[in-house]
């Protein structure tokens, strides 16, 4: 597991690093004798008890048989993979295809009801057009060099945004004024998006604020983010995508988007900004 940035990640790996030594201790064995029994040099096990190591899933086996704690070993394996799950880089979320990382993600919008977006990169996914998100998924498929199912990909990410006109769900959506002007596929697309934007606004469940651009901000822009209800923030990354679940982790991201809607305008001047933006394309 790369090293996360979220302390989400390494309290999830400290956990499971606590609890293989606590099995060694009630075993009644030495670092050294665990080392023995498992085939291991000495130095392994220090490493994965004291956390600088991640355990594969085949030392967590080799550690509880040789504990004799073989009960444990699946539920300690799941416990490795949701650690393993809170920090992915986008190589491996990817390596089947754009397609299947976009359906992943449904369920969290289908249990979601509150939902809370910034962006400083790009519109977010759930209120951008079709040509746009082409052109998005195309581009990131040619940089990492991905299979090419852009369409399905499209197509799948086109079927998650029927959750915004579904049940009782409430939605706000904090973008840059940079995003506005930032011209992804082109000026007839970002043309076509910006129009998008100015009816997504007027939707009874979205909120849509954007954030001026200014030479006198106190609170900086930041990596792009969703927060699901109150318990979980996905991050958006260069390297990889995060998720965060911790409370007092959460909390922040929660206070950094409030901060971030306090510098936004909504409605009239909201729309003002868009349709600048969508002047200077012409």
């Amino acid at each position: 597991m790369a090293a996360s940035p979220s302390s989400s990640a390494q309290r999830a790996r400290q956990a499971l690093a606590d609890r293989l030594a606590e099995l060694c201790r009630e075993a009644g064995l030495t670092g050294a004798e665990l080392s023995e029994r498992c085939e291991w040099s000495r130095s392994n096990s220090s490493r994965i008890m004291n956390a600088r190591t991640p355990p594969s899933a085949d030392d967590i086996r080799a550690w509880c048989t040789a504990c004799g704690a073989d009960g444990q070993t699946e539920d300690l394996i799941a416990v490795l993979r949701t650690a393993e799950g809170m920090w992915v880089e986008w190589r491996r979320m990817e390596r089947a295809g754009l397609r299947q990382a976009q359906q992943a993600r449904l369920p969290l919008y289908q249990r979601t009801r509150r939902f809370r977006s910034y962006s400083s990169w790009l519109v977010p996914g759930m209120i951008q057009t079709q040509p746009y998100t082409t052109a998005v998924l195309r581009a990131i498929q040619r940089r990492r060099g991905l299979v090419d199912d852009v369409s399905a990909a499209v197509a799948a990410r086109l079927e998650r945004q029927q959750v915004l006109h579904e049940g009782d769900r409430r939605f706000a959506f904090l973008v840059e004024e940079s995003v506005l002007r930032a011209g992804t596929g082109g000026a007839e697309v970002m043309s076509g998006q910006l129009g998008h934007l100015i009816s997504i606004a007027s939707l009874p469940q979205v909120s849509l604020g954007v954030v001026p651009m200014t030479p006198d901000r106190e609170r900086w822009p930041a990596e792009g983010f969703w927060i699901y209800d109150a318990g979980q923030v996905n991050v958006e990354l260069i390297s990889g995508y995060l998720t965060i679940t911790q409370p007092s982790e959460v909390t922040m991201y929660a206070e950094a988007f409030a901060e971030l809607a306090a510098l936004a305008v909504y409605g009239t001047s909201a729309r003002a900004l868009i349709a600048s933006a969508r002047d200077a394309l012409e």
